[in-house]
């Protein structure tokens, strides 16, 4: 569905100019950094086309209002159908549905939209001149090779969680997984060492991404990921949001495999080099923000003396986790500021206990979804506890905040164990949520030793990450590099 009529004027445009198609993998954590990038290449001098699912689209409009994707006349947004059933319009699909049917559903849609792109007389558009689309909807490089343009994936996980991910078909065939039993899951099975995975060092099997953790041999996720990763190296280009400094290891065993390789992050930070307000205002965000009262609250603090609670847009838990949280939060003493989505809670919508209301009135704040960017960059922020998803640990790392650990699934159990034991940044919560342990990791982030010399660490990354992403730092650098080489027009 195209958002915007089409102003004839605007034909007049020069139809050599570059056009970057960007195509998301349908969740908040992929749409964002895409966006981002978007915008970056947009300054570049790039036409831009943002694709969207149909259901997305809805979700964007209904958070952001009806204006929410209007765009720009060389920055447009586009949706197709999923083809899935009906799901909860506030909610993120199921991950493993959108694996499976994306591929299948989206393909044909995709292709018939660059076929109208590029009939100018329909579009009023450059014709399509490369195809930039997150790495698990790596179908679209077929699309690319079709029309004879680049086709450049984008991983929006850590590169040590892509190097991870790669590591999947000889975890498979070395026997690893799948495990023999569900007893393997919690009998210590998962603490085997992994050591001769390229690029990673004192890794164990629990520091994969968690769909080894299954006894199906047939496991979908599993056989996904396999498949996908195997298509990295056919992309013209790889891109990942980190920087050099942070990842060197990591890069230099992808680059193995896949030589044009550009880490570019954080992205965010790189943000600081658009000027436009207008690209700046436009926004990705799947949930409705309240941005006053937040912020406001957090004016009102001293400096590190908020422990912000996020666990992203995708993790679940029960209520009873959700329970725990709350009161290892309430007999820390510390002041929070938490996000807590509707549908955090599996199948049900979060309640508090009155008491709990009761005992952190004034120094806690609840709230369903904010800018975490403006959040984790607020002098009042002392500590973050995460569910390590990659977003949230690199702007994490870009703001010089330490972290408390809780990984839920996919790559976030390799981030966390980078983290904590590369990075010296974090600390993990056990699986098994205890309100006595997040009590005492909390006060430890706030006030104890290890949480100063996290603090210290993370301050160092932050300076580094803001070096790498400057005009001429590493990241901006490659940035160039990834334009000139691999997506301008031969």
């Amino acid at each position: 569905m195209i958002e915007q009529k089409i102003d004839m004027g605007l034909m007049t445009e020069a139809n050599n100019r570059p056009h970057a198609l960007c195509i998301p993998y349908p969740a908040q954590g992929h749409i964002n950094p895409m966006l981002k990038l978007a915008k970056l290449l947009h300054q570049k001098g790039f036409h831009i086309s943002f694709v969207n699912t149909d259901f997305n689209r809805n979700r964007l409009i209904k958070s952001g209002g009806p204006n929410a994707l209007d765009g720009l006349p060389d920055f447009r947004f586009y949706s197709i159908p999923d083809g899935l059933p009906p799901s909860d319009p506030d909610a993120t699909q199921d991950i493993p549905t959108l694996c499976k049917y994306t591929p299948i559903n989206c393909d044909a849609p995709f292709k018939e939209l660059i076929a109208k792109l590029n009939d100018s007389s329909v579009s009023g558009v450059p014709p399509v001149t490369c195809i930039v689309s997150d790495g698990i909807m790596a179908f679209t490089l077929k699309t690319a090779e079709e029309y004879g343009i680049p086709g450049v994936l984008f991983w929006t996980t850590s590169a040590c969680g892509l190097l991870a991910y790669t590591q999947y078909h000889q975890l498979v065939e070395r026997g690893y997984t799948p495990l023999k039993d569900a007893a393997y899951v919690t009998n210590g099975y998962l603490d085997t060492k992994i050591d001769w995975a390229p690029g990673m060092k004192n890794m164990k099997l629990k520091d994969f991404p968690s769909f080894v953790r299954t006894t199906d041999p047939n496991d979908f996720m599993l056989n996904f990921v396999i498949t996908e990763t195997a298509l990295v190296p056919k992309a013209h280009a790889l891109i990942l949001n980190t920087f050099d400094t942070l990842e060197q290891e990591v890069l230099d065993a992808i680059s193995t495999s896949q030589p044009h390789t550009y880490s570019i992050g954080p992205l965010h930070l790189m943000m600081n080099q658009i000027q436009d307000n207008r690209l700046m205002s436009i926004s990705s965000s799947l949930w409705k923000e309240d941005v006053t009262s937040y912020i406001d609250w957090l004016d009102k603090k001293e400096p590190n003396s908020v422990v912000y609670v996020n666990f992203g847009s995708i993790t679940v838990m029960t209520a009873k986790q959700l329970t725990e949280f709350a009161w290892g939060l309430a007999s820390s003493k510390k002041q929070f500021l938490w996000i807590v989505r509707p549908d955090i809670v599996a199948g049900e919508t979060a309640m508090f206990p009155p008491e709990f209301v009761a005992e952190t009135r004034g120094r806690g704040m609840l709230a369903n979804w904010c800018s975490q960017e403006q959040v984790l960059m607020h002098p009042a922020i002392g500590g973050f506890l995460t569910h390590s998803g990659w977003n949230s640990t690199l702007e994490s790392i870009a703001s010089g905040v330490p972290l408390i650990c809780w990984p839920f699934f996919a790559e976030q159990q390799t981030n966390c164990k980078y983290s904590c034991v590369e990075w010296e940044i974090g600390m993990e919560i056990d699986n098994n949520v205890k309100r006595d342990k997040i009590e005492e990791l909390v006060r430890e982030l706030m006030d104890g030793e290890k949480g100063k010399e996290m603090r210290k660490n993370a301050l160092e990354w932050k300076k580094k990450a803001e070096a790498a992403a400057r005009p001429g730092g590493s990241s901006s650098l490659y940035l160039d590099k990834l334009v000139d080489e691999v997506l301008l027009p031969k």
